[in-house]
C-alpha cells in the first residue's frame, strides 16, 4: 500500500483515484524523496506525490486523469512519454536525461491485486547530483592521465636510448637497474591508457573506425603475440576454431583487440603454470561466440557480480601477488557491448 489512514475504514487500490480526495489522511508517498506516478489500466495519470510536481515544476491538478500521450502536451514530461511509450513498457533503472543537469532512473512495477493487474506504478529517482560528481571525477582522471602519459612517454624513449647503448656502453649492473625502471615505466603507461579508456567509455565515445574485420584473425594475432609468455609458463594452450569459414563483422578492431586481449591476459595470469587455457569459436545462426576457458585459480562465488565493475579484483587474485588495475574486464564488458554482443562467465574457486 501507498497510504495510510487515521482511524478510517481500509480503502483498496481500486480507490486509488480518490486517496488524495480524503484531507484527513497521511499520505506516504508525500514524504518520500522519489517521484511517483501511478497510471491505472487505461495509461491515466491517477495518483502523482509532490516529488513529481517539483521535479516537472507543474501543478498536480493539470496532469491528473490526463493519459500518457496527453502528458506529451507538456515540455518537461517529453523525454518521460517517449521512453514509457503508451502502453507504458517496463524498465528497471533506465537512465533518462529529461533536460540539461536533469537526469533521472526510471523504474516501472506493475501493481497486482489478486492476481489482477490494476495500474503501474513509475518511479522517478533523480540522479543528477551522482552524475554529475561523476563526470567531475571523470573529468579530473582525464586531464590527469593526459598531463602524465607525454612525460611518462618521454621517459620511456629515453630510457630505451640508454638501454639500446645509444649514449655509450652500460655494464650489466647499469642494465638491470635501468630494465627494471623501464618496466615501471611500462606499467605507469599502462595503467594511464587504461584510465582514458575507462574515460571515453564513461563518456560515451568510444568506437571509432568500425570496419568489416574477421574476429578470427584478430584472435590470432593476440595469440602469435603471446605465445612465449605461454611456453614461459608452461601452459597448454589450444585454439579451437570451427571448419567452416566464419562471416565478417562490423568492429573497431582496435577496440576488440583490447577487449579479448584482457580476457586472455587473465587467463594466462591466474592460471598456475602446467595448467590449461583454451580459446573456442562457434557460430550458430546469428551470432558468433568466443569463449576462453582455463583451469585458473576461479573466483569466489559472493565477489562474482562484481566482477565487471571498475577496480574490482577478486580476494583469490590477490592472494597470488598479481599485478593488475582491476580496469580490465571493466573495459571488455563495455567494448563488447558496444558493439551489441553480450559477456558473462562461469567460475568456481579453484
Amino acid at each position: 500500500m501507498f497510504w495510510k489512514k487515521k482511524n478510517k475504514k481500509k480503502k483498496s487500490f481500486g480507490d486509488i483515484k480518490n486517496i488524495r480526495e480524503v484531507r484527513d489522511d497521511t499520505i506516504i508517498t508525500d514524504y518520500l524523496t522519489d517521484g511517483l506516478l501511478v497510471f491505472d489500466n487505461n495509461s491515466r495519470l491517477s495518483l502523482v506525490n509532490p516529488q513529481v510536481e517539483r521535479l516537472f515544476e507543474v501543478r498536480k491538478e493539470k496532469i491528473l486523469r490526463k493519459s500518457i500521450l496527453e502528458l506529451n502536451r507538456f515540455p518537461g514530461f517529453k523525454p518521460l512519454v517517449s521512453l514509457l511509450g503508451g502502453e507504458i513498457r517496463e524498465f528497471f533503472r533506465k537512465e533518462l536525461r529529461i533536460r540539461v543537469n536533469f537526469i533521472l532512473e526510471i523504474t516501472t512495477v506493475p501493481m497486482i491485486v489478486k492476481e489482477e493487474k490494476v495500474g503501474t506504478l513509475v518511479v522517478l529517482h533523480n540522479v543528477t547530483r551522482e552524475k554529475l560528481v561523476d563526470r567531475m571525477k571523470s573529468e579530473f582522471v582525464t586531464l590527469a592521465a593526459h598531463q602524465l602519459r607525454t612525460p611518462l612517454s618521454a621517459v620511456k624513449w629515453s630510457l630505451r636510448m640508454l638501454l639500446d647503448e645509444d649514449l655509450g656502453k652500460l655494464s650489466e649492473e647499469q642494465k638491470k637497474f635501468l630494465q627494471d625502471t623501464y618496466k615501471t615505466n611500462e606499467k605507469m603507461i599502462f595503467l594511464v591508457n587504461s584510465l582514458l579508456n575507462v574515460s571515453e567509455i564513461e563518456e560515451g565515445k568510444y568506437l571509432s573506425k568500425i570496419v568489416l574485420s574477421s574476429i578470427e584473425d584478430i584472435i590470432q594475432s593476440i595469440v602469435d603475440a603471446h605465445k612465449k609468455e605461454i611456453e614461459r609458463r608452461k601452459l597448454r594452450f589450444e585454439f579451437k576454431k570451427p571448419k567452416e569459414q566464419l562471416p565478417k563483422l562490423m568492429l573497431d578492431v582496435e577496440k576488440m583487440r583490447i577487449a579479448i586481449k584482457n580476457i586472455f591476459d587473465n587467463a594466462l595470469k591466474y592460471t598456475l603454470p602446467g595448467g590449461k587455457v583454451s580459446i573456442s569459436l562457434r557460430r550458430d545462426e546469428k551470432e558468433i561466440e568466443v569463449q576462453i576457458q582455463d583451469t585458473g585459480v576461479g573466483i569466489l562465488q559472493y565477489q562474482q557480480e562484481k566482477v565487471f565493475t571498475k577496480f574490482f579484483r577478486g580476494a583469490s587474485i590477490i592472494k597470488m601477488e598479481t599485478e593488475g588495475t582491476g580496469l580490465g574486464l571493466f573495459i571488455s564488458k563495455n567494448i563488447i557491448e558496444a558493439h551489441g554482443g553480450r559477456i558473462w562467465f562461469e567460475s568456481e574457486e579453484g
